[in-house]
């Protein structure tokens, strides 16, 4: 008897005579699942977001970097602040580099081969380049932000 009852009760379910749908227990549960996934996804998806606006700003700050670089090698080593030098021209350095006309650079030049080119992302995190006598280093503030590592250090 059991068998039989059992055996209708599958035929009914296979065939589809009988509507059976979600118990409201399965669709809180299922909802409750999404909302975890939404809570752990999206802040994730801004910091990816700030992170690559920081990226932007370090290329920028980098390719400056070439770019005074090429400066220097076509001025003997030289980057000088003096009058026609590529600080008090920041045009020479676009030609140099033509995808630095949107940049928001600040180019600062102490003495004949120490230079600073540094910039502000989007996200108000400051990125910058000091080249001394052609060791460069490479920095930002505030650190642990966006595309800031802990030690401030990014590889230039």
């Amino acid at each position: 008897m059991f068998l039989q009852n059992l055996r209708a009760k599958m035929s009914a379910r296979l065939s589809g005579d009988r509507e059976a749908g979600f118990t409201l227990i399965e669709l809180l549960v299922v909802m409750l699942i999404l909302g975890i996934l939404a809570a752990i996804a999206i802040p994730a998806f801004f910091n990816q977001r700030d992170k690559a606006t920081d990226a932007d700003a370090k290329t920028a700050a980098r390719t400056a970097q070439t770019a005074m670089e090429t400066y220097a090698t076509d001025n003997g080593g030289v980057v000088d602040a003096s009058a026609g030098g590529v600080a008090a021209d920041a045009g020479k350095l676009e030609a140099i580099e033509p995808t630095l006309v949107d940049a928001t650079l600040t180019v600062t030049v102490e003495g004949a081969k120490k230079y600073k080119v540094s910039t502000e992302s989007e996200t108000g995190t400051d990125f910058w380049i000091v080249s001394d006598k052609g060791v460069a280093t490479s920095d930002c503030d505030p650190h642990s932000t966006g595309g800031c590592p802990t030690d401030g250090q990014w590889a230039g």
